[in-house]
């Protein structure tokens, strides 16, 4: 059984979400990241390996030096 959301007690499932961050000098969206998402209050989880690859995608953007980076989770998946 899945862990409950701390935050209402509802179910956490499998779902997707969007990532943004602020770097400072640009903006990186990522869409349709896989995460937990609350059934009941819609807060989202992600796991550690999907982190470690949003933190991968913030890097390259950062490098590139844009101000506007919007990608897909789906497309950059290995």
């Amino acid at each position: 059984m899945k862990p409950a959301c701390p935050i209402c007690g509802g179910r956490r499932e499998p779902g997707q979400t969007t990532f943004t961050a602020e770097l400072g000098f640009g903006v990186v969206v990522v869409r349709h990241v896989p995460a937990l998402v609350c059934d009941q209050c819609g807060e989202e989880w992600i796991d550690d390996p999907v982190a470690v690859a949003l933190e991968a995608v913030v890097e390259e953007v950062r490098a590139k030096q844009s101000l506007v980076e919007v990608t897909d989770w789906r497309e950059r998946a290995v």
